[in-house]
């Protein structure tokens, strides 16, 4: 595998040097017949996989990239892959702020609103709420329409909802902040499916889960800048609201000015994919002719294969538990160390900051070792222990106390992120990432949106003890899901050329 300079006339070299007669070519794979590569087989519900006469014949173009030896497609990488993976990073980034914002802040803003806590809370809420009807017609678009179109939708509705942000300066004006919130939250449909689908389109093999850690990196860093930044460009000053609405203008016009910058970035940037496929399961999946995907069939084969349903619950439960803690942070804090809000912010930075690390980490490993359940169980069990450790020393008294066991928290609950993305792309492939992707993070909103509801009403009726020991509860439940879980690494066979000619696409067991 070799850099692909990017150069017109280095290009066209390229493409001459890659139109090499093929022998012993791989079939064309078929994505929505649910077989890999090799000879049909019978499915375990007995249905037969359709006669060889039935399959469309791979086209003339993509037996020409066929190198010579073993049926091995050329792979190259493209230096432009960093570029998209930065910019993605940034918008998806400036999508976390704004999430986070608000509940950092959640008792500034509801005496600058004169609303309730519960309708502040909603302000983080609404991403979830937002998520799981749109998931299904975001992840049909990127399947149909493309990565481009999915990432300009996303950066422009990120700029769209942060300027209408800055018409809501003022009490009594918090529908419209709502609104605009609710705006952001469309964005963050087509936003948060991504990682995997960049990781894979324009990433290799030995580097696709550090470039998907990567990728939900920035999103981790737009969440531990909402809870630095807020706090310190906003103070609480009850008494003077024109002081506070002037700084939160800061806050709201400096969102604004960064996400329409990236917004025109991802325009010029973004391109659908590299000249070359970066690995041998890529150029597979480049062989189909468009017509052949069906994207209700992936969603059917998806909800068949027991391993991804298990994942999906598991993976909902973890990052489902981390948006509970992350929105009702300051509660927690606020509850046991009245006016620490400033340290409440800090602490949430430590959280997201280590888990900052652990993505990147996890990422490492996998792509070093390909352990992918091991890996995952493990994460999910210290994160359960981490949990019941912040938990049980919340209120001792010592800040230094949930500084440190926040962070250890924040390592594996936030590095859990991307190894959920990575081992469900194993287990379905070929089926598109960004579906996969899309229904797990669907499932982490609505356990999301259920643990805040949970969590927030035993904070305020009773303590933070209370609702922590709810979320443990559901993480141990996890752990077992986890456990349960087949590991069958078919884009790491693919890769790999191990061709497992019965492997089917989703698993019948």
């Amino acid at each position: 595998m070799v850099e692909d300079g990017g150069g017109e006339e280095e290009e066209e070299e390229e493409a001459a040097e890659g139109e090499m007669p093929a022998t012993g070519a791989v079939p064309a794979l078929q994505r929505c017949n649910g077989f890999l590569p090799g000879k049909e087989a019978e499915d375990g519900g007995g249905r037969e996989a359709p006669a060889r006469g039935e399959e469309r014949a791979a086209p003339a173009e993509a037996e020409a990239m066929l190198a010579a030896g073993g049926g091995r497609l050329e792979t190259r990488l493209s230096r432009r892959r960093l570029v998209v993976l930065a910019v993605f990073s940034g918008y998806s980034l400036v999508n976390a702020f704004q999430w986070i914002q608000y509940s950092i802040l959640s008792n500034v803003f509801a005496g600058f609103y004169g609303v309730s806590f519960t309708q502040i809370d909603w302000l983080s809420m609404v991403y979830m709420v937002a998520y799981v009807p749109l998931i299904l017609p975001a992840t049909w678009l990127l399947d149909t329409r493309g990565l481009r179109l999915t990432a300009l939708l996303g950066a422009g509705l990120n700029g769209l909802g942060a300027w209408l942000k800055c018409a809501s300066l003022a009490p009594g004006r918090y529908p419209v902040t709502l609104a605009a919130q609710a705006v952001c939250a469309v964005a963050q449909v087509f936003i948060l499916g991504l990682p995997s689908r960049i990781a894979s389109v324009w990433f290799g093999p030995t580097e696709v889960s550090t470039a998907c850690a990567v990728a939900v990196l920035g999103n981790q860093l737009g969440t531990a800048i909402g809870f630095l930044l807020p706090p310190v460009l906003v103070p609480n000053t009850p008494n003077d609201l024109d002081l506070m609405a002037h700084n939160i203008s800061i806050m709201f016009y400096g969102t604004a000015i960064v996400s329409t910058l990236l917004f025109f970035l991802t325009a010029v940037v973004f391109k659908e994919k590299p000249k070359y496929p970066p690995s041998h399961s890529q150029a597979v999946l480049q062989t189909l002719p468009p017509e052949d995907y069906s994207y209700k069939q992936s969603i059917i084969n998806l909800f068949r294969n027991i391993p991804f349903v298990l994942l999906l619950i598991s993976y909902g439960i973890m990052t489902g538990a981390f948006y509970s803690v992350s929105t009702l942070l300051n509660q927690m804090i606020v509850t046991h160390y009245e006016g620490e809000e400033v340290n409440a912010g800090r602490i949430g930075l430590t959280l997201v900051v280590a888990g900052m690390v652990g993505s990147i980490i996890c990422g490492l490993w996998l792509d070093y070792t390909k352990t992918y359940k091991q890996t995952t169980l493990i994460v999910y069990i210290l994160s359960f222990i981490g949990l019941l450790v912040f938990t049980f020393t919340l209120d001792l008294g010592y800040l230094t106390v949930v500084f440190v066991t926040g962070g250890v928290l924040g390592f594996f609950m936030t590095g859990y992120l991307p190894l959920g993305f990575e081992f469900a792309v194993e287990i379905t492939y070929p089926e598109s990432e960004g579906t996969s992707s899309g229904l797990l993070n669907a499932s982490a909103q609505i356990f999301g949106i259920v643990f805040t509801l949970v969590q927030g009403k035993l904070t305020t009726d009773y303590c933070p003890r209370a609702g922590n020991l709810f979320l443990c509860a559901w993480i141990f439940v996890g752990i077992i899901l986890t456990a349960l879980i087949k590991s069958d690494l078919r884009r790491h066979n693919v890769n790999s050329g191990i061709m497992n000619l019965d492997v089917k696409a989703v698993s019948d067991d």
